[in-house]
């Protein structure tokens, strides 16, 4: 009765909805993901930017646009003590634009090329690849309007999912024009939807107004269907984005980055202009988009910086996780577990373990006076790589014998971390 009770009381403490702990071994998987990343941004030149979680509110509505779904339903928004109404940041790159323009970071050489890693925050329906609290590879490069640059930070997005390990996804790309050319777009699109209108959901009704373009990212059912024929963007883009959108193709085939053109390919965030494009995955479902950006040359300005052009991606962690499949080799384990019988091999052991550890290996070892079985099943089941038996006989013969717990192979070596270290070094 005493131990239900107990049960109870302590399965009253579990995460939020949409929120989930990420525990080992999975935490490897993580770090794999985000030391690759790293690794590929440096040799791309860009740098690595912390980013606060919270926001003021008003950094998001001017961004992103108030007609968005994101704005609209999605965000965790607050008054704080002090009265201002603050926002768990929903997504990394209106974040970045203000610290950008706060810091006067379009002062550096152009271009200005940043990451941020993290996570995001949107209250919508638990599902999966969709959590309330989700986590983001982000990518911004500031100060070039030149396609090149555009065709570059996609060819990066590709070489660094290509090295995680993905496989069979699809790159599309578009473009959506700038404000010289959305007006005719947007006069064309309203045009087309006008008669069908009481078909859609209210939010798209109440959209056709306010941001008709908004409704091509409605994934309402029957707005899908009845928005089918819809004029498409990239027949209306002025001369200066017909070029550009060229270009960006043009150095994509240089690069042979695959990719195809998906003229209905929309983004749902209203800072974006020009080129916009997808990596999505057919093994996802409904939530298909592995990683996504486009350029947004507008939203310096919006932040009242100077005029500065930009492009950048994000990389949903959850969904690339997801498609991931972990083999034998990627699984984390010590170098070496030190089996102890005995007080005096005990204090030998922690001593000979710090040695090791400074030397670079991943050592664990026995904290109390558990037989040897019970070493050596422990020692199993955390997969150490290597065990040794240090008791008496070891301690004054000066001599241990180690044991390869894969090919179990028994190797003699000295009680001397050098000389230890030399054996398994070889082994590596």
């Amino acid at each position: 009765m005493i131990r239900n009770e107990r049960k109870k009381l302590l399965m009253r403490f579990k995460s939020l909805k949409g929120i989930q702990d990420i525990l080992p071994p999975e935490t490897h998987i993580w770090q794999r993901i985000e030391h690759i990343s790293r690794d590929i941004f440096k040799k791309y030149g860009y740098k690595e930017i912390r980013l606060p979680i919270i926001e003021a509110t008003d950094v998001f509505i001017r961004s992103i646009g108030e007609t968005t779904d994101i704005v609209e339903k999605e965000m965790y928004t607050f008054t704080d003590k002090g009265s201002r109404s603050v926002t768990l940041r929903p997504e990394g790159t209106a974040p970045f634009v203000r610290a950008f323009v706060e810091h006067h970071l379009y002062n550096e050489p152009s271009p200005q090329k940043y990451y941020y890693l993290g996570p995001m925050y949107r209250y919508e329906r638990p599902q999966a690849g969709r959590q309330r609290q989700f986590h983001q590879i982000g990518v911004e490069a500031l100060g070039v309007e030149d396609s090149k640059l555009d065709a570059e930070v996609i060819s990066m997005l590709s070489t660094l999912l290509k090295t995680i390990g993905l496989k069979d996804v699809q790159l599309e790309i578009t473009s959506i024009g700038c404000i010289k050319c959305r007006p005719d777009y947007r006069a064309a699109l309203k045009e087309f939807l006008r008669d069908k209108l009481n078909n859609f959901c209210d939010d798209c009704k109440r959209r056709y107004d306010i941001n008709p373009l908004r409704i091509l990212d409605c994934k309402v059912p029957t707005c899908i269907e009845n928005r089918k024929g819809a004029p498409s963007v990239i027949n209306f883009l002025c001369d200066d984005c017909k070029k550009h959108f060229e270009g960006v193709q043009r150095y994509l085939n240089l690069l042979k980055v695959p990719h195809i053109i998906n003229p209905n390919l929309v983004r749902g965030l209203d800072y974006y202009t020009r080129t916009t494009f997808e990596v999505k995955s057919s093994s996802l479902g409904a939530q298909n988009a592995v990683a996504a950006g486009g350029r947004y040359n507008k939203l310096v300005e919006e932040f009242d910086g100077p005029p500065t052009p930009g492009i950048g991606f994000a990389i949903g962690v959850e969904r690339v996780i997801s498609l991931v499949k972990e083999t034998p080799h990627e699984h984390e384990s010590p170098d070496l577990f030190l089996c102890t019988l005995g007080h005096e091999a005990s204090e030998k052991s922690i001593v000979l373990a710090e040695q090791l550890r400074n030397r670079g290996l991943w050592v664990e070892m026995n904290y109390d006076e558990s037989s040897l079985r019970s070493q050596m099943r422990k020692a199993d089941r955390i997969h150490a790589k290597n065990v040794i038996v240090l008791g008496e006989d070891e301690l004054k013969k000066g001599k241990v014998v180690m044991k390869d717990m894969q090919g179990k192979k028994e190797t003699k070596v000295e009680l001397d971390a050098e000389e230890i270290l030399k054996v398994l070094q070889k082994k590596k």
